[in-house]
C-alpha cells in the first residue's frame, strides 16, 4: 500500500514534533510512502528509505493556493495513494483518496473569546471540512476526542493517539542525572489567555510578599506580553529584577538545562489538548504542579504531579508556598512504566493500523 503523507508542516513546534517523531516509525513499516513538503527538509527521512518518493511542493497549509488552486499535477500523484494523511486538519483541493486527518484540540469553539467573531467563523470552516472529508480523525486525548464529537456530531470516527515525550529527553536524563538544582520556578508557554501565566504571575508575586526566595523563569519572550493585563506587568515591575526572568525562545539542549535545573514546572492552563511540558519536566527529575483541568486529570493520572484549581490565584499561592518553603523538592525519577506510557512507537503503531484498514 501507498500512503502519502502531508509533511509541509514538519518544522512547525507542536505540530512538526509529532510529525517528526512519528514518521521514522511510519517509515520503517512495509507500506510506500509519498511525503508531500520540502524536498530539502525531507531527504533526511528518505536517506536509506527506498520505499518513499518526495512530492516536492510549497503551497502553505490553511491557504486560498492550498483550498482553490492546488497544483493538479500533485493532486494527481497523490491520488495514486492508498490513502493521505494529514498531521493536521487542512486538506488539499482535488484528493480523491480516503483522508486522515489529526486535530490536536479544538480550542477555539470551546474558548470564543480567544479570537475574533471572524477568526471563529474561519476556523469552524476548516473544523467543519475536516469532519466531512475525513474518514477517521486523530486526536491527542480523551478530553480531545470528546471535545471533536461535540462539535463534529459523529460525522467520522475519533481515534486518540497521544503525543509523547520525545526521545532525546530521556538520553539528556541519563546523562544529567546529577545536575545542580537552582531555586527557579519554570513556566513553558505563550502569553495566551488560555496559558493561565497571568494567574501564576499573581500567585508568585503574592508568595514573593510572603517570603518566596524563589526565581520564576519563563520560557518566553518578553516582547509578546501584550495579552497580560497591565496591573500583572505594575506588579512583576515593582519586584526586584531579578525576581522574574524572560528567557526568550529556546530550544533543545537549553530548554532541557532550565527544566532539569529546577525546582519545579508551574503549568496553570485552563485549557489544553495534551500538555507536554509536566511530562518533559518529570522526565527530566522536576516535579510538576499543574491544574486541574480535565485533560491533566486524564493525561497525567498515575504520574507524581501536584494540583491546584485552575484559574485560582490564592491556591496557586498556597501550594507554591508549602511545596517550596516547606517541603524543599528535590530531584524525581519516574518508574520505567511511567516513562513508557506516552511513545512515539505506540502512537506511530496506532496511525499506522488505521491507515493501513482504510
Amino acid at each position: 500500500m501507498t500512503i502519502c503523507v502531508d509533511c509541509r508542516m514538519i518544522n512547525a513546534s507542536g505540530i512538526g514534533v509529532y510529525l517528526r517523531e512519528c514518521l521514522p516509525f511510519l517509515l520503517k513499516s512495509a507500506n510506500s510512502f509519498l511525503l508531500l513538503g520540502d524536498a530539502d527538509i525531507l531527504k533526511s527521512f528518505k536517506k536509506n528509505v527506498e520505499n518513499t518518493v518526495i512530492i516536492g511542493c510549497n503551497i502553505k497549509p490553511f491557504s486560498a493556493g492550498e483550498l482553490f488552486f492546488f497544483p493538479k499535477q500533485i493532486a494527481k500523484h497523490i491520488n495514486t495513494a492508498g490513502c493521505y494523511y494529514s498531521p493536521f486538519f487542512n486538506i488539499p483541493k482535488g484528493i480523491k483518496i480516503p483522508v486522515f486527518t489529526t486535530i490536536h484540540d479544538i480550542i477555539f469553539p470551546d474558548l470564543p473569546e480567544l479570537t475574533s467573531r471572524l477568526g471563529l467563523a474561519a476556523r469552524m470552516w476548516f473544523y467543519r471540512r475536516a469532519f466531512r472529508h475525513s474518514k477517521k480523525i486523530f486526536t491527542v486525548s480523551e478530553f480531545s476526542k470528546s471535545r471533536i464529537k461535540h462539535y463534529s456530531k459523529n460525522f467520522a470516527p475519533v481515534i486518540v493517539t497521544h503525543s509523547a515525550i520525545q526521545p532525546h529527553f530521556l538520553k539528556y536524563r541519563k546523562e544529567n542525572i546529577n545536575i545542580k538544582k537552582k531555586e527557579h520556578i519554570i513556566f513553558i508557554g505563550n502569553v495566551k489567555q488560555h496559558k493561565g501565566l497571568n494567574y501564576l504571575l499573581e500567585a508568585f508575586c503574592l508568595a514573593k510578599s510572603e517570603g518566596l526566595p524563589h526565581q520564576l523563569v519563563i520560557i518566553g519572550s518578553k516582547d509578546n506580553f501584550r495579552t497580560v493585563d497591565n496591573t500583572i506587568i505594575k506588579k512583576i515591575n515593582s519586584l526586584d529584577p531579578e525576581a522574574v526572568q524572560f528567557t526568550g525562545f529556546i530550544s533543545g539542549e537549553k530548554l532541557m538545562d532550565c527544566l532539569s535545573a529546577a525546582v519545579l514546572l508551574v503549568q496553570p492552563s485552563l485549557y489544553e489538548g495534551f500538555g507536554l511540558p509536566p511530562l518533559e519536566s518529570m522526565i527530566l527529575g522536576t516535579q510538576a504542579l499543574i491544574s486541574d483541568i480535565p485533560v491533566f486529570k486524564e493525561i497525567y493520572k498515575d504520574f507524581p504531579v501536584m494540583f491546584f484549581r485552575a484559574g485560582d490565584t490564592d491556591d496557586l499561592k498556597e501550594k507554591l508556598l508549602s511545596i517550596l518553603c516547606n517541603k524543599k523538592p528535590g530531584r524525581i525519577k519516574l518508574p520505567e512504566d511511567l516513562k513508557k506510557r506516552y511513545t512515539f512507537e505506540k502512537t506511530s503503531k496506532i496511525v499506522l493500523a488505521h491507515l493501513e484498514d482504510k
